[in-house]
């Protein structure tokens, strides 16, 4: 036998010396792989249970998105430092839409455009449908005024409505196509305005391409404005309806165009663009100076003025608040969730609609009782 066949078999033969001695060794190995691998499997079989709660738990219970200051905004929402509170920032379009619901600084700027665009639109079914007593809004107000001749107006505007319906597409040629332009840029401008504040918190893209349209949308409300006033006044006079409606619609073209720009809608420009919207309206001084020498006999001239000057009044005060910050910039965070400048700009907006709204009514009421000839 050679040496390494002997050494073969001695390691044979102490290996089945180990295994005859120690039989229970085996079978305790063997016993402690089988406990370990059913504790391996109960560890498992838990740790999925407890997956399928959480992931019940986060169906039955969506994540509520929290509010953040100023200071953690991402830098393209930086806008007013001195609302320092109750931001949303990068949430999905489905919580932005929901969060109209809930308080943040933007809600009241949501809700304050939104109620008016479902005013005007009531007011545009009204009119269409021929329902003078909701057509005739101001009526409810003016009955509580000192001014006398406001009040006369809404009294007698309800017969006034019924009469024009029905005699004045027949009999004088009264058009109220320039009316309901002036309601469709106005609901325009309310409901682009809404969408903005309410999803511009999405992202960056989003929020830029919303607030081109909010731009758009005002100068779109100043150009239709300009409309009714415009067409009915000089109504017998085609020559300055072309002037001064195609004047208006070229700088509002051209504030559009500027305001594509992305470094325009920055905020170190919000003095720029108001004084383009400003510049706007007061380019409506002009036809309002030759419109009051044309109609001085005109017995509505006098109230007319009075609804358009509120309208000046609204709308240039509102600017105001809009460039100046007023009151958030006395007192920085006071005034985060309600009362801030961009709030008060809006319901000043809206008043300074409802204030052209009755000066159209007067002027519908006047072309509809006196034609060319006998103007």
């Amino acid at each position: 036998m050679s040496p390494k066949e002997g050494g073969a078999l001695a390691r044979k033969r102490y290996s089945s010396k180990q295994t005859a001695s120690s039989p229970t060794s085996a079978k305790q190995e063997e016993e402690m792989k089988n406990h370990q691998t059913l504790i391996r499997n109960i560890s498992s079989a838990d740790i999925k249970n407890k997956r399928k709660k959480k992931k019940k738990q986060n169906k039955a219970k969506p994540k509520r998105y929290g509010l953040m200051s100023y200071w953690e905004l991402p830098e393209y929402m930086k806008d007013n430092e001195f609302i320092l509170n109750y931001y949303r920032a990068d949430w999905p379009l489905a919580e932005a839409f929901f969060s109209v619901f809930r308080w943040h600084n933007e809600t009241l700027n949501v809700w304050t455009h939104l109620i008016g665009f479902v005013l005007f639109l009531g007011l545009t079914m009204a009119n269409l449908l021929e329902v003078p007593q909701v057509a005739d809004l101001l009526a409810f107000f003016s009955r509580s005024t000192p001014i006398r001749a406001v009040t006369n107006v809404s009294h007698n505007f309800t017969s006034d409505m019924e009469f024009a319906s029905s005699v004045a597409s027949a009999e004088m040629g009264v058009t109220y196509w320039p009316f309901y332009v002036f309601l469709a840029g106005s609901m325009f401008c309310l409901l682009s305005s809404t969408i903005c504040h309410l999803f511009s918190c999405h992202s960056h893209p989003l929020n830029l391409m919303l607030l081109r349209i909010d731009y758009a949308g005002i100068t779109t409300m100043i150009i239709t404005s300009f409309f009714p006033p415009i067409y009915y006044i000089f109504q017998c006079d085609s020559r300055w309806q072309f002037i001064y409606l195609g004047g208006i619609t070229v700088m509002g073209i051209f504030t559009i165009v500027t305001l594509l720009s992305p470094k325009l809608s920055s905020s170190e420009f919000r003095t720029f663009r108001a004084l383009l919207f400003a510049s706007m309206g007061l380019f409506g001084i002009i036809p309002a100076i030759h419109a009051s020498v044309v109609n001085w006999g005109n017995p509505k001239r006098n109230l007319t003025l009075l609804y358009e000057a509120a309208m000046a009044f609204f709308y240039l005060t509102g600017t105001g608040f809009y460039v100046t910050r007023i009151p958030e910039r006395w007192r920085p965070g006071w005034f985060d969730l309600a009362g801030h400048s961009h709030q008060i700009f809006h319901v000043l907006v809206v008043l300074g609609a409802l204030a052209h709204y009755g000066a159209i009514l007067v002027m519908l009421d006047w072309r509809n009782s006196f034609g060319c000839d006998s103007n």
